[in-house]
């Protein structure tokens, strides 16, 4: 296929905001795809991947070497393009108004397919040592001097990771269902009216359809796969995709309680529970000698924790198995156990991990079994997985362990268990219906946590950054602070981007906070500016974790905006110490 074709999609994709337009365009595009063409290689560059989460290889391209290339290629100065740059915020734009007027041609230019731009890509990966940023740059230019301008915008996009046409993975999976059985289903797309006009009972169908491609993808974390089988044998073609060791799945979730009566109202009794540990969710693939660590989002650890592939290969009796667990750091010294901020250090570390390992080792705490000496085991209920995962797991004090259950049989014990748990410096409890299969990347029920309740802070926005792309001239990023009333000045506690809006119609935007906040800059530096400490936001957040990066010593898990506070003065805004109470009350300190 010429990659041109596929960008064509892409500008088609990028001029709607409407979700089942874009369904609409991708279900187009797939029904059209032959099966003799390269089905994977196109519906991973449609989703803007080059390699898949799991996979170590990055393209390992910066915006610095980008902007260098496209000097190269269009012959125009790296100052004019850093300019236009941070007009845009957008390169992929930049080198498509580069292309048009582009001084130099080449004799050797030629039709961009996609495999060729797939090929090219990928081969930035691989480069490394003296010479390789030549050579980077040498792979970038050949793509740039061939390509049209609409080209050069998506390779660029592709490039650095951003290709901004709004394409989740619920896009592509209804498209897949409309693409294969659109015309059973009697889907007809309405643009005018922007619906598909399904009758209750074709909505059943549709459901049933969705589900099960949803499965399958859940498998696999590759629709290039799903849409190769269902080319080739439709529905039957699905039942071909299963669990492959070295290949993470999506994990199951849970649903979040606020008490322990609701977790009964919704699973019923008795119930298993188990400690909800502070550590990272980690799927752990074996096969024979080789051992992979993946975190929740699919990224592939093996290298920061290596130390634990004996452990597991020692204390795992299986030939090849794929556990769900948490790991948790703990310290060396009096070997109590660790925040999560401490081992998230570990998690993004790519040198001196050896040395890293030692000052900060961890624990492997499994709580499930989806995969055993090439059995499938997610279709079996969780007590029938938990005796499996007992016979399997030989625990071994501070490296690997099952996590601390009961079978409870009352409100009464889940409660004794909770305290206990929150008493120990956990994060709270998991609730868990013992007949429950295992479906993973969804919150499907059957499975709630129960954690402390926070209360929510009042904040002051400090700094702001410019963002890029469809956030361009917006200010989308801001750093938070509290007061430090021992010495009367403002603290720094976290960035929140998240949980603001994109449309005016919609609550509180982000057009709504750059409009606040631009009166107030007080220095620019780069794309972050100092503002007046005026504007006052109410948080939400995870919890509240130790932090060497914030000038308060903590940092907020997973910040999100909930309302502006007009009418909080900034005196009333939270301060250090109650942030301290919070943190300590968080664990059941004190």
């Amino acid at each position: 296929m010429d990659y041109i074709k596929l960008t064509e999609i892409y500008t088609q994709l990028e001029k709607t905001t409407k979700r089942l337009e874009k369904t609409y365009i991708i279900s187009k595009f797939i029904k059209a795809l032959k099966k003799e063409e390269n089905i994977h290689t196109i519906i991973n560059l449609l989703s803007g991947k080059v390699f898949p989460s799991w996979d170590e290889s990055k393209i390992g391209v910066s915006e610095k070497l980008v902007i260098k290339a496209l000097s190269v290629s269009t012959g125009n100065p790296k100052d004019k393009i850093e300019k236009q740059w941070s007009k845009t915020g957008d390169l992929g734009e930049v080198a498509e108004e580069l292309v048009v007027y582009k001084k130099q041609q080449t004799l050797q230019q030629r039709v961009l397919t996609v495999d060729l731009v797939f090929k090219n890509l990928r081969s930035l990966a691989t480069l490394e040592g003296h010479g390789a940023v030549n050579k980077k740059m040498g792979l970038i230019s050949e793509l740039i001097t061939s390509a049209t301008p609409g080209e050069a915008k998506y390779i660029i996009r592709t490039l650095l990771e951003d290709l901004r046409i709004g394409v989740g993975e619920g896009s592509l999976r209804d498209a897949v269902v409309w693409a294969f059985f659109g015309e059973e289903l009697g889907i007809n797309y309405d643009k005018d009216k922007n619906n598909i006009n399904l009758t209750e009972e074709k909505r059943k169908d549709y459901n049933e359809y969705s589900e099960k491609i949803q499965q399958a993808y859940d498998l696999t974390n590759d629709f290039g796969e799903v849409i190769e089988k269902l080319k080739e044998k439709g529905l039957e073609g699905l039942k071909e995709i299963s669990l492959k060791v070295g290949k993470p799945i999506n994990l199951m979730l849970a649903i979040r309680t606020e008490t322990s009566k609701e977790a009964i109202e919704a699973l019923g009794l008795p119930v298993f529970v188990d400690y909800k540990i502070d550590g990272f969710r980690a799927q752990i693939h074996k096969e024979g000698n080789k051992v992979y660590f993946f975190t929740r989002r699919l990224e592939n650890v093996t290298k920061q924790f290596s130390e634990l592939i004996q452990v597991i290969q020692n204390n795992v009796k299986a030939k090849n198995c794929i556990l769900d667990a948490e790991i948790i750091g703990y310290d060396p010294k009096n070997k109590r156990y660790l925040p999560f901020q401490a081992i998230s250090q570990r998690i993004k570390r790519k040198h001196n991990i050896e040395r890293v390992a030692k000052d900060l080792p961890v624990e492997i705490d499994v709580f499930d079994i989806v995969y055993k000496d090439n059995k499938n085991l997610m279709n079996l209920p969780l007590k029938e997985r938990r005796k499996i995962l007992e016979a399997t797991i030989r625990p071994l004090k501070l490296k690997i362990e099952l996590t601390k259950s009961i079978i409870a049989k009352s409100e009464k014990e889940i409660e004794k268990f909770y305290k206990q748990s929150l008493k120990e410096g956990n994060e709270g409890i998991m609730i868990k219906n013992l007949n429950k299969e295992y479906i993973s990347g969804r919150k499907v029920g059957g499975w709630v946590k129960l954690k402390p309740i926070l209360e929510s802070l009042d904040l002051v926005i400090t700094k702001a950054e410019w963002g890029t792309g469809k956030r361009g001239g917006l200010l989308s990023s801001y750093t938070i602070s509290c007061w430090d009333k021992l010495k009367d000045k403002l603290i720094e506690i976290g960035k929140v981007s998240t949980g603001l809006k994109e449309k005016e119609s919609e609550s509180t935007t982000f057009l709504d906070i750059t409009d606040l906040l631009k009166p107030l800059i007080i220095k620019t530096e780069g794309k972050e500016v100092i503002v007046k400490p005026k504007v006052i936001i109410e948080i939400g957040y995870e919890e509240i974790q130790k932090s060497f990066e914030y000038t308060s010593g903590y940092a907020l898990r997973f910040p999100r905006f909930l309302r502006l506070r007009k009418d909080k003065p900034l005196s009333e805004i939270n301060t250090l110490i109650e942030i301290e109470r919070i943190y300590d009350k968080q664990r059941g300190r004190k």
